[in-house]
This record gives C-alpha cells, structure tokens and sequence, in this order.
C-alpha cells in the first residue's frame, strides 16, 4: 500500500482547515495519510513515504512561515526521486505577492526530484465549502496519482 505524510503550518487555523479536508480526501481513495505539524517532523522523515504533502500560509510579504524554515533548511541535499508531491496553503490578497509559500515549496520539492502531479492549491484566507471541496478533491487526486 502507497503511503502519504502531510506536514503543515498553521497560525490562525485557515491552513489547519484546508489540511483537514485534503486528509478526508487522501482518506476517501483509501489511504492513510501520516498528518504532522512541521514543528514536530524532521524533513529527513520525508524520504519513508511515496507521497508528500506540504502545507504552509504565507508570511509577511511572500515569506515561509519562522516554524518551517528550519524544515525548509533540513530539505536541503534530500533525493525525492521517485516520490510524489504536492503543496497547499492559505493565502492573503492583500500581499504583493499572494501565496508565496506554496510557490518556495513546489520549487523545493521540483528541485529535489519530486514528481508535482498537482498544481500547488491556495486559498484565500479561510477555505468556504466549496473550497473545502475543492481541499477534498486535490487530496482525491493526489492520492489517485499515486496508483
């Protein structure tokens, strides 16, 4: 059986909510997934699973959230040949440059050899139904991809 980690960042619980719903999506196409905040994982962990799941909000003005640099920073030198991946996040408009994080994580992950069968998926702030659906349906797809 393919296995799946998701690790994420939340400050206000937007980023939390669009976790949850790509879980019960990975959930409905029959996997398990591994479910972490970044705090307590090391990067290094990343390499026991066939899919990758990153979700983190994007701070200030278009920076990684302070909790995930140091897992950012212990991505470096791993091979994720081989593996799947896939990244999510809330987002503010109000920023320049809106959603920046999903862009630093897809371009890591890309960079270390994962496969990105997904575009990365950002929400504005607070996910609504639809857009928790919409979290359903990327976890869904990700996990499809697997097979």
């Amino acid at each position: 059986m393919k296995t799946i980690i998701l690790v994420y960042a939340s400050m206000t619980g937007n980023t939390r909510e669009m976790a949850d719903a790509i879980v019960e999506g990975i959930r409905s196409a029959g996997i398990e997934p591994e479910v972490k905040e970044v705090v307590d994982c090391s990067a290094s962990e990343l390499a026991d699973y066939d899919g990758i799941v990153l979700g983190a909000y994007t701070w200030g003005d278009g920076e990684l959230p302070d909790e995930f640099l140091d897992f950012y920073e212990e991505m470096e030198g791993l091979d994720l040949r081989g593996k799947k991946a896939a990244v999510f996040g809330s987002c503010d408009s109000g920023y320049e440059k809106v959603g920046a994080a999903v862009d630093i994580l897809l371009e890591k992950v890309t960079s270390l050899g994962a496969d990105v069968p997904l575009n990365g998926l950002k929400v504005e702030l607070s996910p609504s139904v639809q857009e928790k659906e919409t979290c359903r349906e990327f976890g869904r797809s990700f996990a499809q991809s697997l097979a």
